[in-house]
C-alpha cells in the first residue's frame, strides 16, 4: 500500500459521517486527508494545497459535483478526481468523464471497492509523474550531448 503512503487526499462531501468515514479509513492507510463540505471549500483548499486526488460526492449543497470539476486548481502532477455518486446514470458518467473526472464510484460501495480505487488512481498518477520526469531528464542529457558536441566542433574550427 506504499503508493498509498504521504498521498494527499480531499474528501469532499456534505455529509459529516461520510466524511469523517473516509478520513479515517484513509489516514490509516496512511494517505493526509482534508475535507470540505461544499464546493466552495473544496475550491478555496485546491487553491492553496496540492491533492493528488480528490473524492467529490455529486450532489453538493452549493454545487453539482461534476461542476465542481472544472472549478478545482489544476495542478501538477495532475489531481485525479473521482466522482462518488448514489444517483448513477450513464448520462452522469459521461457528463461527468467529459467535464474531467478520472473515475466514478456509486454508493453504496465497500471499503475494498473505494480503497481498490484510490490505489489505482494514486498509481497512476506516480506512473504518469515517474514517465514526465523521466523525458525531461531524457531532454536535459541529449540538449546537454548537443551543447557539448557544438562546443567541440567549435574548438576544431579554431585550431
Amino acid at each position: 500500500m506504499k503508493e498509498m503512503e504521504g498521498a494527499r487526499v480531499l474528501v469532499i462531501d456534505d455529509e459529516e459521517g461520510i466524511r469523517k468515514s473516509l478520513k479515517a479509513i484513509l489516514e490509516e492507510k496512511g494517505c493526509l486527508v482534508d475535507t470540505a463540505e461544499n464546493g466552495q471549500e473544496a475550491i478555496a483548499k485546491s487553491k492553496t494545497r496540492f491533492y493528488n486526488l480528490a473524492l467529490i460526492d455529486i450532489r453538493l449543497p452549493d454545487m453539482d459535483g461534476v461542476k465542481l470539476l472544472t472549478s478545482m486548481s489544476d495542478t501538477t502532477p495532475k489531481m485525479a478526481k473521482v466522482i462518488v455518486t448514489g444517483y448513477p446514470s450513464l448520462e452522469n458518467a459521461i457528463e461527468a468523464v467529459n467535464r474531467g473526472a478520472d473515475g466514478y464510484i456509486v454508493k453504496p460501495f465497500t471499503m475494498e471497492q473505494l480503497l481498490k480505487t484510490v490505489r489505482e488512481y494514486l498509481q497512476k498518477q506516480q506512473e504518469a509523474k515517474k514517465y514526465s520526469e523521466e523525458k525531461v531528464k531524457d531532454y536535459i542529457e541529449s540538449r546537454a550531448k548537443e551543447l557539448e558536441s557544438k562546443s567541440s566542433r567549435r574548438r576544431s574550427q579554431r585550431t
